[in-house]
């Protein structure tokens, strides 16, 4: 049995200082020294393991058998999602059906300050809302360079639109383990999560223009950015408040597309100068011509079939003949004891073999291929080209993550949330803080809440605030950690092709979440206070 240890080194502060190195060398070799994602992956959990050994004292073996269910998680289910969700747009694309998805985008205006929010913002929002984990950056990405967008600025921009619909992504998945792990009822973290993102949901598109075409693209277009941005914040308020969860960012992006179609503003011709100013890349065609109405409908299929799928997937019957295909058992060599003395839920392992988003999105590509007419050969070397164009990608997020549980299995992420949870006063404006470094590390608000979501009630009943407040912080913080995420970065970068180029984007996309993430920490210490009328 390995007991964790909250200050190794006898000082809280000291011990967090160490325990965050790992994190620290990431990111420095990506920013900084501009290491490939998977070289930087691989030397952080070395560090992670040498101080996970060394400083808080796990024994070697338990600390491999760690950082193996960390690459096993990779696996399954983050990077079983992402490939087979490019597997379908390769799909798509050998048959000349993306072409017709995008030219059918492209028709709805020709104006890339617009097709950002819709494709982005509202296709992104919706396929987060479905599936999570990685899909809407790298099926953002894809679709934005197809269209003509550099491929850095593309991945920019699918990284940042990634933001207001992961705390109810993946049918609401980190709502409901937040409120699994903290024992808080979901109606309520649910409803104040849903009073926090949508003023993200707000601010985000009009940001989102500001990055595709400067000053000149947010004076010209504001007013669709704006009307889609409310029009996405009020349906995720009124779904997370009065309907599901689960539904919120489903409602939520068809209302955000909805409203931009609304707007005349924004089914005007783009001006010459600018497409010539943002379109950089190949796809720079017009879109008079008409395609088959069959061919449209077949270019939505995969989408349409995503939907139906998930939804179907969601309803009790089915989902408990799908959970009933999950897996549960002890990981071997593991025997993790937290400071409390409970055992720590990494000591288990779920496998669920159905009810998971990326064996769904194969159940759609399957049938996608049936649809399309795609021979079963060439299918499956789609398949096969896909695990081999995201090789490197798949390597990094099985490296980031199996360095973030050892952290978690070590004891040096608890040792660094006590240290900010510690905060007094100060802790409702730190508290966003808290679940931006955990899904920084690893890639996923979902793991961020269930690694902090306890600590921040425990912290609020400590300090007197809200633990339901806090707790929702934690989640509404980790959503802007998603852009600078390791794996993130690494999909994106897969998606437009930039390999290698993961620390270039990380300093692009830095300053956005570090902005995003002060908004936040102001609003939430604002409802600590004088706006606590806001919470229900």
């Amino acid at each position: 049995m390995f007991v964790q240890e909250l200050a190794p080194l006898g000082s809280l502060a000291l011990s967090a200082l160490v325990a965050a190195l790992p994190l620290a060398t990431v990111l420095v070799l990506l920013g900084a020294v501009r290491l490939k994602a998977h070289v930087a992956g691989l030397i952080g959990l070395l560090v992670a393991a040498v101080i996970a050994v060394v400083v808080f004292g796990m024994p070697i073996g338990q600390t491999i058998s760690g950082a193996a269910q960390g690459a096993a998680f990779g696996l399954f289910p983050i990077m079983w999602i992402v490939v087979n969700a490019l597997w379908i747009y390769r799909l798509t694309v050998r048959t000349g059906h993306f072409d017709v998805l995008r030219r059918s985008f492209g028709r709805i205006s020709d104006d890339p300050r617009i097709q950002a929010l819709i494709i982005a913002f509202c296709f992104g929002g919706l396929m987060e809302a479905l599936a999570g984990f990685g899909a809407p950056v790298a099926i953002s990405t894809v679709m934005l360079v197809a269209l003509g967008f550099a491929p850095v600025k593309a991945a920019i921009v699918a990284l940042v639109a990634n933001t207001a619909p992961v705390a109810f992504g993946a049918m609401g998945t980190p709502v409901v383990t937040l409120a699994q792990v903290t024992g808080l009822p979901l109606e309520s973290v649910s409803s104040i999560v849903g009073r926090q993102t949508p003023l993200l949901a707000v601010v985000v598109p009009l940001l989102l223009v500001l990055i595709v075409d400067g000053w000149r693209g947010l004076r010209e277009t504001w007013v669709p950015a704006l009307t889609c941005g409310l029009a996405f914040g009020l349906v995720q308020f009124l779904a997370s408040n009065f309907v599901s969860a689960q539904l919120a960012d489903i409602g939520a992006a068809l209302a955000g597309v909805a409203a931009v179609m609304l707007v005349p503003s924004a089914r005007k011709p783009a001006r010459a100068e600018v497409r010539a100013a943002v379109l950089t890349g190949s796809a720079t065609e017009t879109f008079d011509g008409k395609d088959e109405r069959a061919d449209v409908v077949k270019a939505y299929a995969p989408y349409l079939l995503i939907i139906a799928i998930f939804s179907i997937g969601q309803l009790p019957p089915v989902k408990k003949l799908l959970d009933s295909a999950t897996w549960k058992f002890d990981w071997p060599f593991l025997d993790v004891v937290a400071p409390t003395g409970k055992p720590v839920s990494g000591n288990t392992f779920s496998l669920p073999l159905l009810n998971t988003g990326g064996t769904l999105v194969l159940l759609a590509g399957l049938i996608t291929a049936v649809v399309l007419k795609v021979k079963l050969k060439d299918t499956a070397r789609e398949w096969g080209a896909t695990v081999h164009e995201l090789r490197f990608a798949i390597l990094t997020v099985t490296s980031v993550l199996a360095l973030a549980y050892v952290m978690n299995l070590s004891g040096q992420t608890t040792t660094i949330g006590n240290l900010i949870a510690g905060a007094g006063g100060a802790l409702a404006f730190l508290s966003p803080i808290l679940g931006w470094f955990g899904v920084a590390v690893t890639g996923s608000d979902t793991s961020a809440n269930a690694l902090f979501g306890a600590l921040q009630v425990t912290a609020a009943n400590q300090a007197g605030f809200s633990p339901d407040l806090l707790a929702s912080a934690n989640s509404s913080g980790g959503v802007l950690g998603k852009m600078i995420s390791p794996q993130n970065l690494t999909i994106a970068c897969a998606a437009a092709q930039m390999n290698g180029q993961e620390g270039n984007l990380l300093r692009k996309v830095l300053p956005w979440s570090i902005g995003l993430l002060l908004v936040m920490c102001l609003i939430v210490a604002a409802q600590a206070s004088f706006l606590s009328g806001m919470l229900p």
